[in-house]
Parts: C-alpha cells; structure tokens; sequence
C-alpha cells in the first residue's frame, strides 16, 4: 500500500521523536551515573577538611570515620589529664583513660614529639593512612585532636590493659595469662603484623613491637597498637634520619646500627616477644635474672640445645603447658630473631609455623645456615649488660646518618 505524503511524513516524525526520546534518557542516565560516580569519589577524597581547633564542643565534626575532638574535650575527659588516668607511658607519649560525654570510655594518646609531626595537613595525612588499617587484631583509631602546640590520638579503651600488665596478673589464685591465651595471643599478633606488612596499603612498619604494645579487649584477644606512630613522629626538615625508634631489647641489629627498618625489623621484636610470653618477663630481665654474660637469646638457645626449655616457662605457669608447643615457640622465636634479615620469615610464614605447618623444614634448614660466633655474641640489641640501668621504655637512639630516608 502507497502512503500519502502527510502520512509519511507523520510517522517518520514520529519515529523521530521515539529516536530522540531514547538518546537523551540514555545521556540523562549517563549523566546521573557519572554525577554519583563523581560524588562518591570526592566524598572518598575529603576524608579531612579544614576545622579551626577551637575550644567549642562540636559533636558534628567528623572526618569520613574518624572524628576530630576538641583538645578543650580531651582534656574534660581526663580531668585536665590527670596523672590517676594514665593508662601507660612510652616513648611516643602518655595515654590517659578518658570519659566522654556520650558515656564511652576511650584512650587518649598525647604525643610528646608534636614538634617532629610536622604541619597540621602532614598530621592529618598521616593519621588519615593509620586509620585505614583495619583489622581485627589491630587498635582502630577513632578520631584525633591537633593545635598549634598539641597533637592527640583517641583510641576506643581496652580493658585488660596489655599483654606487659597481664603477664603478673592473677585471677582466682591463677595466672591471668594461662598457655592457652598466650598462644592465641602469639597468633593474633601475628596476624595483625602480617596485615600491616602484606595486605594494608600502603604497607606499615611497627618498629616497636613488644608486650605493652600489645592490647587485650575483653575476650583477651591480642590488639596490636602504636603502628604506625613511629613515621607519624619522623618527618624532619632534611631527608636525613637522625633516631632510631624503638625499645631496648627489642631493636633488630641492623635497625640500631644503620636505622634502616623494614618488615624484618618488626619479626625480630616479634620473636622476642615470644621469649616474653614464655618467660613471662621483659627479655632483659629474664637474662639478668639468669645471670647470663652473653646475650638473652644466646640463654634461649643454649637452654634448647640442652633440652631445659623447662628452666625458661613462666613459674606461674607451673607444668600447665604443652610441652610440644613450648618447643614450637621456641624455635619460631628463634627463627624470628636471626641476625640476618634475609634469614627471617616473613609474618605469614610465622602465622603458619605457629599453627604447626612447615616449622620442621624451616628450622632444619636454618641449622645449615652458618653464624659468625663474633656477630651472635654481639646482638647490641638484646644483651642486657649493655643496659644495666636502662627500663624498656620506648627510647629515641641517635643513628648514623643516611643517604635517604627511612
């Protein structure tokens, strides 16, 4: 059948107008997509913003997760931080306990190097990478507070204190720290370690890993803490790197002689805080309580080569432990200390020698691996004649200058 010209003409207009009607929903559509696109990475993009740090209670202020807290309000919550809420002190700063006005209980950090932090967006950026790092056996930051003289980290408050604190506890007449705990503890260090080395982006080196920096919530579940402060505390004004962080009996070789730190650096505090939980002591005093002349790591191995690991457990432990795992532990702290840091596992080989799989190969093949007698004698870190009056605070050692930053 002919159509007419007007009927043509009609339909095709019509078509067209369908035409047109379907490219602009799609452009409209687009648009949108790209609008919320847009939006969201934006939102993703301001976690911070500029907030004047006035002394006004602003319960609106918050930073994406993380809020930024009056230092007028920190300082109520610790009743002007007085010393009967200090929680703990070390070398980054003091953490008192803290009661805010929503009724929850926090712990404030008040750093004592705001100097070396840098700039208030310098703060702000690094306090932005520590708070990605989410896991569970890692302290989440909640919100943060700075000024022109103060910087301040507010954490959600643990209440078992730390892994240090709870080694002398006692419940019911029994450690409060049985073998069991300590294990599951040794784990979930383990595991919040190997998320800031391998799975946390950018990657975090603790460079101060020990007991009292591992926190216990109400499941004593391990809570690693105090990641990331270290570089928080080192921006200077050149690219040299003039202090090694960290805490006696503690420090990897090659991190106080040369002040380069790297994952191994934070497996060599690991193993000895392996020695602690066994012994039940800071590693400097369980050698001088032993009277060894060499180092602490020396008595560990030559008790494990004379089968007396039995002469090293914790006494409150009395024989309620497992002797195979004992022996594990020993061997896996052993391995974490090696003077070499290529000889060192990585976390996510600990995490699966603790758990029983692979220890036998890994700790035979180290067997093969030859030690100088005049570098095992000389682990500066761990001999504890060198620091007969020292504490195991965290300490700023002066290094040798670098060619580069850390």
């Amino acid at each position: 059948m002919t159509l007419r010209p007007q009927q043509a003409m009609s339909r095709s207009h019509r078509i067209a107008i369908i035409c047109g009607a379907t490219v602009g929903s799609v452009a409209f559509v687009a648009i949108v997509v790209s609008m919320l696109l847009w939006w969201r990475h934006r939102r993703n993009q301001q976690i911070f913003f500029d907030v004047n740090a006035t002394d006004q209670y602003d319960p609106e202020v918050c930073l994406g997760h993380l809020k930024k807290y009056t230092f007028k309000e920190l300082r109520a919550s610790t009743n002007n931080f007085n010393s009967k809420n200090i929680l703990g002190e070390g070398g980054y700063g003091i953490v008192y306990k803290g009661f805010l006005r929503d009724g929850s209980i926090v712990a404030v950090k008040r750093l004592k190097d705001y100097n070396a932090v840098g700039g208030e967006v310098q703060f702000q950026t690094e306090v932005e990478v520590i708070s990605l790092a989410v896991h569970r056996n890692l302290l989440r930051l909640i919100g943060f507070c700075t000024t022109e003289c103060e910087r301040l980290l507010v954490y959600p408050y643990m209440p078992n204190g730390s892994v240090a604190s709870q080694l002398r506890e006692h419940i019911n007449g029994k450690p409060a720290l049985d073998w069991s705990r300590r294990k599951m503890i040794a784990l979930g260090t383990a595991r919040g370690l190997l998320y800031l080395h391998e799975q946390c982006d950018p990657k975090i080196i603790h460079r101060d890993v020990k007991a009292s920096n591992v926190l216990l919530d109400e499941y004593f579940e391990a809570i690693v803490g105090d990641f990331g402060l270290a570089k928080l505390l080192d921006h200077q004004e050149t690219h040299v790197t003039t202090a090694v962080r960290g805490t006696v009996g503690h420090i990897a070789p090659e991190y106080l002689s040369t002040g380069q730190s790297s994952e191994k650096t934070d497996v060599f505090g690991f193993g000895v805080l392996l020695v602690e939980l066994i012994t039940g002591q800071k590693a400097l005093d369980f050698g001088r309580l032993a009277n060894q002349k060499g180092g602490v790591l020396d008595l560990v191995k030559k008790l494990h080569q004379e089968k007396q690991l039995n002469m090293m457990v914790d006494k409150d432990l009395g024989s309620n432990y497992d002797r195979v795992e004992l022996e594990e532990m020993v061997q896996v702290a052993l391995l974490c200390t090696q003077y070499y840091p290529s000889h060192r596992p990585r976390m996510s080989e600990v995490i699966r020698m603790l758990e029983g799989d692979g220890l036998a190969e890994k700790w035979e093949a180290s067997q093969n691996v030859d030690t100088p007698k005049s570098v095992s004698s000389e682990l500066l870190p761990l001999k504890f004649t060198d620091f007969a009056g020292a504490d195991e605070s965290s300490v700023g050692l002066e290094a040798m200058e670098l060619s580069g930053p850390r």
